[in-house]
C-alpha cells in the first residue's frame, strides 16, 4: 500500500474523523481509524459501536490496500507536519510516514478485529447545508450535557411534510427551530432523538453549498447523514422529549420589544457585579427597558435603554447566561419578547426591525428566576 495526499486535505479529513472517537473507548481496536487507498481516492472510516464517520479524500494511490491506524496520533502528525504533500507506506504492521523532512513509523492495528460499519440507511430526504447547521447550532445550545439524563442530551427531528422541527430542552428553556427540507417518500418514523453533540459535530463540518442527505432505518433506530464527501451514522436516543405545544404558552399578558445588540451589551455589562448563578432583573415599562444585577447588599449595576412594551407592565429576572444564549441565536436585529406574567414563561423570537412581525420559525422559551432586591 502506498499513496501521497496533501497535508492539508489530510489534516481536515482525519480531524473531523478522529473528533467522532471515544476518548477512552471501552475496545482499544476502536481507537483506531480505517485508512483505504484506491484509484484516486483516500477513504478514511470511523466507528465507536453508536457513531461512525467517514470521508473520502483525493490522493495519488501508487498501491491500492487497507490498513487501520490509531486515529488521534495520526491526527495530530497531520496538524503539525509543514505544508507540503505527506507520502504513506506500509509494510506487515508498520506503517512510514514521510513528509519533508520529517519522518513516522506508526504501529498499524490488527484490522481483521475491527467492527464492520454501518451502511448508509435508506434516504427519506434532504435540506440545504447552511440551514440545516444554523438550525442545529440554534437548538443545541439548550441541549443537556448531564449524561445522567441521556433524553435531555439529544435533539428531537420531528418531520412534518415539508417542514422539518428541530427542538431541545434543558428542563429550564427550550429551542424550536423550523427550516424547509424536501422529503423522498414517507420517513419511517415521523419524530427522532438524535445526540446534539453528535449532530452538532456534523454541521460544523458542512461546507457552504453542502445539500445534506438525511436517512432513516426502517428499525428507526439509525440516522443516517451524508453531505459532499462526509457521511455519519449515529444510534438514535431511546425516548422523547416534552411536547413542546404544550409547554409553550397560548396567551400572553404583555410583549415587549428591544435592540438586540443593545441589550447583549447591557447584560454583559451588569453581569459582571453578579456572583455565580445571580439573576439579571428586567424592568419593561412603556418606552424604557431597566436592567438590575445584584442585591441592596451587594455590589449592584444598572442599564437602562429604549425599549417598547405593549400591555401590563412586566419586571422579570432571568439566568442572565440563558438568555444571552437565546439573544445571540436569534439571527435577528430586534428580540420580541412574550410575557404570560412576571413569574411565568417568556418566549424570544426575532424580528428585523421594532415594527416588524417576529420570525415563528426559531422561538426560545425560558424560565424566570427569583431575584432578590
Amino acid at each position: 500500500m502506498r499513496f501521497q495526499v496533501e497535508r492539508e486535505v489530510l489534516a481536515e479529513g482525519i480531524g473531523w474523523v478522529a473528533r467522532g472517537l471515544a476518548v477512552r473507548p471501552s475496545v482499544p481496536i476502536l481507537s483506531g481509524v480505517v485508512v483505504n487507498a484506491e484509484g484516486d481516492t483516500l477513504t478514511l472510516s470511523g466507528f465507536d459501536y453508536e457513531v461512525s464517520t467517514r470521508v473520502e479524500l483525493k490522493a495519488n494511490v501508487e498501491e491500492s490496500g487497507t490498513v487501520l491506524i490509531p486515529g488521534r496520533r495520526l491526527a495530530d502528525i497531520a496538524k503539525v507536519l509543514p505544508d507540503v504533500p505527506i507520502e504513506f507506506s506500509v509494510d506487515q504492521a508498520k506503517v512510514y510516514v514521510q513528509c519533508d523532512s520529517n519522518s513516522f513509523v506508526l504501529n498499524a492495528l490488527p484490522l481483521d478485529e475491527y467492527p464492520t460499519l454501518p451502511k448508509l440507511p435508506t434516504v427519506c430526504g434532504a435540506v440545504e447545508g447552511d440551514q440545516f447547521a444554523r438550525a442545529v447550532s440554534q437548538v443545541a445550545i439548550v441541549a443537556s450535557r448531564d449524561d445522567a439524563l441521556p433524553v435531555l442530551t439529544g435533539i428531537g427531528v420531528n418531520f412534518d411534510g415539508d417542514i422539518m422541527k428541530l427542538n431541545a430542552t434543558d428542563r429550564y428553556r427550550f429551542a424550536i427551530r423550523e427550516l424547509a427540507w424536501k422529503p423522498e417518500g414517507t420517513p419511517s418514523s415521523s419524530s427522532v432523538l438524535v445526540p446534539a453533540r453528535t449532530l452538532l459535530d456534523f454541521a460544523k463540518s458542512l461546507n457552504k453549498g453542502d445539500l445534506v442527505k438525511i436517512a432513516l432505518s426502517d428499525e428507526g433506530n439509525l440516522l443516517g447523514l451524508h453531505a459532499g464527501t462526509r457521511q455519519m451514522t449515529c444510534r438514535l436516543l431511546e425516548g422523547a422529549l416534552p411536547d413542546y405545544e404544550k409547554l409553550f404558552p397560548k396567551e400572553f399578558t404583555s410583549f415587549g420589544s428591544v435592540e438586540v445588540s443593545r441589550l447583549v451589551e447591557a447584560l454583559k455589562r451588569v453581569s459582571l457585579v453578579l456572583e455565580r448563578n445571580s439573576a439579571v432583573a428586567l424592568d419593561f415599562a412603556d418606552g424604557e427597558l431597566v436592567l438590575q444585577a445584584g442585591g441592596a447588599d451587594d455590589d449592584r449595576a444598572t442599564s437602562r435603554m429604549a425599549a417598547s412594551l405593549d400591555g401590563e407592565s412586566i419586571d422579570i429576572a432571568f439566568n442572565p447566561s440563558f438568555l444571552l444564549d437565546g439573544l445571540t441565536n436569534l439571527d435577528a436585529s430586534w428580540a420580541h419578547f412574550s410575557f404570560t406574567s412576571s413569574n411565568g414563561k417568556a418566549v424570544i423570537m426575532g424580528k428585523s426591525s421594532a415594527d416588524a412581525e417576529a420570525d415563528t420559525s426559531a422561538r426560545y422559551l425560558v424560565m424566570p428566576v427569583r431575584f432578590h432586591r
